[in-house]
């Protein structure tokens, strides 16, 4: 008979997301392997186990975030209006943001890297579909868009964030809706370089 596995993927993914409220609750200094074992219920030897260091550990929480980022990104279909699909991006951005609150302000406001070998973030996969749109809707190679695409990501990064800082009023729709007509009015003004 086989035997059973101690240390299974709903724990490990369990201390992700313990980890990730931590950071993004009380920043790296409030991250030790024996608070996210007792936060998730479980041992830091089975830390240990599933992910060998504390900075296994972080890096783990940061690619598990850009991975989460990407499924939103990578759930927006391409079509044949190229402004749309850019637009549907942003729309998904938020929605990842909002979905992974805590995993979004470890990417980006903790800025845990995914590993020291990890590409900067213009390289990451996450950047490189926003810079792909973008290039699509100017008309231009991918390279010759990317400070556009850096801007866009600017214009959107701030909004989520101002809404994830509970500063935008209104309820859910009405807090879309806003993100929307500012991220269209302002981002048409990036797009028209």
């Amino acid at each position: 008979m086989a035997r059973p596995r101690l240390h299974d993927d709903a724990l490990r993914t369990r201390l992700l997301e313990v980890t990730s409220e931590a950071l993004s609750t009380g920043g790296e200094h409030a991250v030790t392997v024996r608070a996210v074992a007792a936060a998730a219920g479980t041992s830091a030897s089975a830390v240990y186990a599933l992910f060998g260091s504390r900075e296994e550990l972080l890096a783990a929480v940061s690619a598990e975030g850009f991975r989460r980022f990407g499924d939103h990104l990578a759930a927006v279909p391409r079509t044949d209006d190229a402004a749309a699909d850019l637009r549907a991006l942003g729309m998904a951005y938020r929605r990842s943001a909002l979905d992974d609150p805590h995993f979004y302000r470890t990417m980006f406001e903790r800025a845990v890297r995914p590993g020291a070998d990890a590409p900067a973030p213009v390289d990451q996969p996450t950047f490189r579909v926003l810079r792909d749109a973008t290039a699509r809707v100017l008309g231009a190679p991918p390279r010759e868009a990317e400070s556009v695409a850096v801007g866009l990501w600017g214009l959107v990064h701030g909004l989520v964030s101002l809404e994830l800082a509970g500063l935008l009023p209104g309820d859910e729709a009405a807090r879309a809706a806003r993100y929307d007509a500012a991220a269209g009015a302002v981002g048409i003004a990036l797009l028209a370089r």
